[in-house]
């Protein structure tokens, strides 16, 4: 996903090692939260199994339901 959606590693680092927001879904899924002003301040969602090492991420993508909400 991160090849197809032309994601660059550093917005990605940048959700999970500075979020602005997180969200604990369940015990397999961690939300990071991150506004990207390069990409028109939109936010980026990675969703990451926080119980595996090194952490594995399930999916990531700009989430448009967010604008406004944090």
């Amino acid at each position: 996903m991160i090849i197809e959606r032309e994601i660059p590693e550093s917005w990605i680092s940048d959700a999970i090692n500075a979020p602005d927001y997180t969200e604990f879904i369940s015990n397999e899924e961690l939300h990071y939260i991150k506004q990207i002003k390069e990409f028109g301040n939109r936010y980026l969602r990675v969703v990451v199994n926080p119980y595996t090492q090194p952490k594995r991420i399930i999916t990531l993508f700009f989430d448009r339901r967010i604008k406004g909400k944090i």
